[in-house]
């Protein structure tokens, strides 16, 4: 499905256009301009600049009675965590799905970036699982979100090739640990800040067609299951490669560490290496860099992604 870097652009990496900042933002709104279509590469840095932070005060506000109780310090750890019991697990899973995928993020990143594409002919490629995008406004059909969705759960046995919708069910969880909505109907913690730290027995979801335990829909290990949905995006995407491969593309890297760089970081820098009429952005606090030979044709830009998305 995906391409992997060719070996001899491995050589040394730079910083690409290295103007000062606002010449560097100047360049990159000439592509915004002039480019045939955009493609959007989103990790997890974009949705951390647009408020979703996995520790600190956030944390502790929705989950400080599991940091109490169990030591843990934040989110992503926390979704590791060996619970006693599935109704516990569940009152975890339940907070940490609603809080990140239904809840839109406290800032307009998703909004402003939407805004600078919404007139091109775009596509998202996103290894993030927290349904910004479309919360946001973005074409359901412009996205491929390759790591799954925070929204779908599915069975443990991955012989069940099917994903569940997880609204409803996570609505129900979050009102039996006690979880009030407020006047916009977003759950609240109530006012005198007590919560369960279990949900009932008969709220643990089942698959409805193996009736096995259900999990979410992450790619964790190899039980990932990869759906008729999922397939149908990964059709679009290389339908959209396939129509733009000689274009002017602007490829379009947002907060992109290396921890899967061969979904997004990789194929941005080989296509942009074999299409001599794109170009490659990158915004990234602390990794904005690609290989020399492409330098010509990219800005990397070492900031923050809320901050640059506001100045374009």
């Amino acid at each position: 499905m995906f391409r992997f870097l060719n070996t001899d652009m491995m050589g040394r990496l730079s910083q690409g256009q290295t103007q000062d900042r606002d010449r560097q933002i100047e360049i990159l709104k000439e592509e915004l301009d002039q480019a045939d279509t955009v493609l959007i590469g989103a990790g997890s840095g974009l949705s951390t600049a647009a408020g979703f932070t996995y520790s600190g005060e956030r944390f502790h506000k929705y989950f400080g009675d599991f940091a109490e109780k169990f030591g843990i310090r934040d989110m992503y750890s926390g979704g590791f965590y060996p619970f006693p019991d599935l109704e516990t697990y569940w009152a975890w899973w339940s907070r940490h799905i609603y809080y990140n995928r239904y809840v839109k993020a406290p800032s307009d990143v998703y909004p402003n970036l939407l805004s600078l594409v919404r007139d091109k002919d775009y596509f998202v490629l996103t290894t993030n699982v927290d349904h910004q995008f479309q919360l946001a406004g973005f074409d359901k059909k412009r996205l491929f979100y390759t790591q799954g969705d925070y929204g779908l759960l599915q069975s443990v046995d991955p012989k069940t090739q099917t994903t569940y919708d997880n609204e409803e069910i996570v609505t129900r969880m979050m009102e039996a640990q006690g979880f009030v909505k407020d006047e916009n109907g977003i759950f609240r913690i109530p006012e005198d800040g007590k919560l369960k730290m279990r949900v009932a027995t008969e709220l643990i979801p089942k698959c409805p067609e193996d009736g096995s335990d259900m999990t979410m829909n992450l790619r964790c290990d190899n039980t990932f299951v990869q759906d008729d949905g999922w397939y149908a995006a990964m059709e679009r995407y290389q339908d959209f490669l396939r129509r733009h491969e000689n274009l002017h593309v602007l490829y379009l890297e947002l907060g992109v560490g290396m921890n899967t760089p061969v979904i997004i970081k990789y194929p941005f820098w080989q296509y942009t290496d074999e299409n001599k009429n794109a170009f490659y952005a990158c915004i990234n606090m602390g990794e904005a860099y690609c290989p020399e030979r492409i330098e010509d044709r990219s800005v990397c830009i070492d900031g923050d992604i809320e901050e640059v998305l506001q100045k374009l």
